[in-house]
């Protein structure tokens, strides 16, 4: 297969700072205006500034004492990395795009490329939709980053899986077998995976269950309250099932609004609070309307609010539970307080430790697949990490449902025996709620 040559968009860099391995032998050119963009992201506490300033720390350990003119060898097995001055517009490009744009002038780059090297085959990466419409539309091969989509989807989006047909004698001995049945037992196509949960169906009977891969048995998932939540139907049993294992150390719940993914976590947290030093709860800020906060009103903590709000809702409703002259309902607030519980914007967890602590990042449809590794590889002895999120419901313009990080990470994990990912379809938080999510 002929070598490709790939101008890379700066969105790409900052969607995962080693993007420049990921290209196998194919050369790569960087356009200077990405370098000048990213000297823009260098300085901040995100995820996207942390980025920014790896790839130039990479980059100059690339470049050392070597000039960018003749091309810098990437290693064994890859290609050459070039940085480009800028280019000229073509007289087409100059019809149609301004030239004080920084999309246009990466895209002229690409547009040179082609022009001036009919021999090879030149490619635009960007992570920018309208910025590949443009490109395409000026002839210019155009992709988005496809090193870490995901392929099967469907997995992610699946139902718990539904074995009818079973026999009714089976299902009234797992009532009687805390240990559950031998696998062998049953006639059960396909195959369940590790850590599956399941809904087993009779003639008369039926149960929900889970696959003890270890034992090779099935085993009966009873509802288990969590600090005053119970689950509602048959998936949210499964997610409480996991949630309270502390066999199980990461978990993805996927669902639309209002399945009970955050609320189950948190729950599940409170109710295991003994077994961890902290709880963590935190969720990734994303611009509205792609305004910075530093747009917002008030102080650091009057921009963070808003954002934080969901998750003090949540806990509002495990509070509400209780009686306000209870136990349960004070410990939250000394939680809080002793920072025992700490609901923060996930940037503000940069270099903390995550040691025995029970760590639920919401929103994480909105991480990239890097930054969901950076936080599990985080992860310290006896540390639970559990994601949630809606991978239909992507606040990022640079991610969508196969990119983004929860899916990426649910893919990947897939048969590990610490890992479960669950996706809860039915919508408890109220019936108008159920019919909005399912009708606009």
């Amino acid at each position: 297969m002929a070598k490709k040559t790939f101008v890379l968009d700066t969105n790409v860099i900052l969607h995962d700072y080693t993007s420049l391995l990921q290209f196998e032998d194919n050369d790569i050119i960087i356009p200077i205006t990405v370098l000048e963009e990213l000297d823009k992201f260098k300085k901040g506490n995100e995820e996207i500034n942390y980025h920014a300033r790896e790839f130039m720390r990479e980059l100059d350990k690339l470049a050392g004492d070597s000039l960018f003119n003749g091309g810098i060898e990437l290693g064994e097995g890859k290609g050459k990395l070039k940085i480009e001055l800028g280019k000229p517009f073509s007289e087409e490009m100059k019809l149609s795009l301004s030239e004080d744009i920084n999309d246009h002038r990466i895209i002229a780059v690409a547009d040179y490329y082609r022009r001036n090297f009919p021999d090879k085959k030149v490619v635009l990466v960007s992570k920018d939709i309208n910025m590949r419409m443009k490109a395409k539309s000026l002839g210019i091969n155009a992709e988005d980053y496809k090193s870490d989509k995901v392929r099967n989807i469907e997995d992610i989006h699946k139902e718990v899986n539904l074995y009818d047909n079973v026999d009714d004698k089976l299902i009234s001995r797992m009532y009687q077998e805390e240990a559950g049945l031998p696998l062998s037992e049953f006639n059960l196509n396909p195959k369940p995976g590790i850590n599956s949960f399941f809904i087993l169906k009779g003639s008369n009977s039926s149960a929900l269950a889970k696959y003890n891969y270890v034992e090779e048995t099935v085993v009966k998932v009873s509802k288990k309250t969590a600090y005053g939540i119970k689950p509602r139907n048959a998936e949210q049993t499964f997610a409480m099932e996991a949630l309270l294992d502390d066999k199980i150390k990461l978990i993805t719940l996927t669902g639309k609004a209002g399945t009970g993914k955050t609320l189950l976590a948190l729950a599940s947290a409170l109710q295991q609070r003994r077994d961890y030093e902290q709880i963590m709860l935190a969720r990734p800020i994303v611009a509205l309307s792609n305004k910075d906060i530093g747009y917002l009103p008030g102080d650091e903590k009057a921009k963070i609010g808003p954002y934080m709000q969901p998750l003090f809702d949540n806990l509002t409703v495990i509070k509400h539970q209780f009686g306000r002259q209870s136990k349960d309902f004070a410990r939250i607030d000394e939680m809080l307080k002793e920072e025992k519980l700490v609901i923060t914007p996930l940037a503000y967890l940069r270099g903390r430790s995550l040691s025995n602590a029970y760590f639920i990042i919401d929103e994480a449809q909105n991480l990239t697949p890097l930054e969901v590794k950076t936080i599990v590889t985080r992860a310290g002895e006896g540390t639970k990490i559990v994601f949630t999120g809606d991978i239909n419901q992507i606040d990022s313009p640079y991610l969508d449902s196969k990119s983004n990080g929860l899916s990426y990470l649910t893919d990947r994990m897939k048969g590990q025996d610490i890992f479960v990912h669950i996706n809860l379809m039915k919508g408890e938080r109220s019936y108008l709620a159920e019919l909005a999510s399912d009708l606009l």
